[in-house]
């Protein structure tokens, strides 16, 4: 579960980053801009990889509790206390992302990206988004292996025709 949030995670900033430069806007987003942008980022279900990067945090330090049982009441309180903080700094996040895509779409992009996802099939997306990241993490490894091969076979086979061996 924890390697799949991080795969998530990091497909989530790896496309973020990835987003072509050419789209990128000179003007300072909108208000109205940044508000479709943010409620993209919280509809898209990118928003909930900030969570699986932080409960597990919350989880490990609860498992405080197995191995000194005498600190449970105060670590329940902790926490409680720490979630809002936590919320927070998630928020702050939501923002950024917002600003990446408010300074990416125009505001009526961001407004047919986000009619999108509350259609029934943008909302079967982000559902099923989970499962299909892990499955495309899982076959791009394989399929990396394998273009690897085929690269080196083809390079030692186009190089053997030229007199040389690759190693």
């Amino acid at each position: 579960m924890i390697r799949s949030a991080s795969r998530f995670a990091a497909t989530t900033v790896a496309i973020l980053m990835l987003a072509s430069p050419v789209l990128a806007q000179t003007a300072q987003p909108t208000p109205t801009q940044l508000a479709l942008a943010r409620e993209v980022a919280i509809n898209s279900g990118m928003t909930r990889s900030f969570d699986a990067m932080t409960e597990p945090f919350f989880a490990q330090l609860q498992q405080m509790n197995v191995t000194r049982p005498e600190v449970k009441k105060d670590l329940e309180e902790v926490v409680t206390m720490l979630r809002p903080e936590v919320d927070q700094q998630k928020q702050k996040m939501i923002d950024s992302a917002a600003r990446a895509f408010a300074n990416r779409l125009s505001e009526s992009e961001l407004k047919e990206i986000a009619a999108f996802y509350q259609t029934p099939a943008g909302k079967k997306y982000v559902e099923v988004q989970p499962g299909l990241l892990d499955d495309i993490v899982k076959d791009l490894a394989t399929w990396t292996q394998n273009v690897s091969e085929y690269i080196m076979i083809r390079a030692r086979a186009e190089m053997g025709k030229r007199g040389h061996q690759l190693q």
